[in-house]
């Protein structure tokens, strides 16, 4: 899995001009899901981005998990995240899972991390438009093949 997290003040996700959900400070994930993918692909990015400390505490210094600020988390499936752009001008999308695999680790990943944390969604395979304002801006990849 490859993970895009961004800390946010507040994000949302529309589709077709219609918003879908929204969040205030937390996260907003980008998760995309590869064919080798795993239940232990899973748990270990449930398991990293619920401890991961990346939140500011009073001497701002990075020190607190969402967790510790009671955030909440947006989580948008992004197959692109896997684009092979090394041919040409037009991305393949060959290295992401199929769609029933990719929805179903998708949707573990959310039922696990909801499990601590306040989790909404976008709408698996769907035209979603994402809006964000990106607190520090913090931005981080976490990809489940490098531990």
């Amino acid at each position: 899995m490859k993970i895009v997290i961004q800390r946010v003040k507040r994000a949302s996700v529309s589709i077709d001009t219609e918003l879908y959900n929204q969040i205030q400070q937390g996260l907003l994930l980008l998760v995309g899901v590869a064919p080798d993918d795993s239940q232990e692909d899973v748990e270990y990015a449930a398991r990293k981005i619920a401890n991961m400390r990346i939140f500011s505490d009073d001497e701002d210094k990075m020190n607190l998990s969402i967790k510790d600020v009671k955030g909440e988390i947006l989580s948008i499936s992004q197959f692109t995240l896997y684009a092979d752009t090394k041919k040409g001008n037009r991305p393949a999308f060959t290295g992401a899972a199929q769609p029933d695999l990719a929805s179903q680790l998708y949707d573990d990943f959310n039922e696990l991390l909801g499990r601590e944390i306040a989790v909404k969604t976008g709408v698996f395979a769907a035209d979603m438009q994402v809006e964000l304002v990106n607190d520090g801006p913090v931005t981080i990849v976490l990809d489940t093949k490098n531990r």
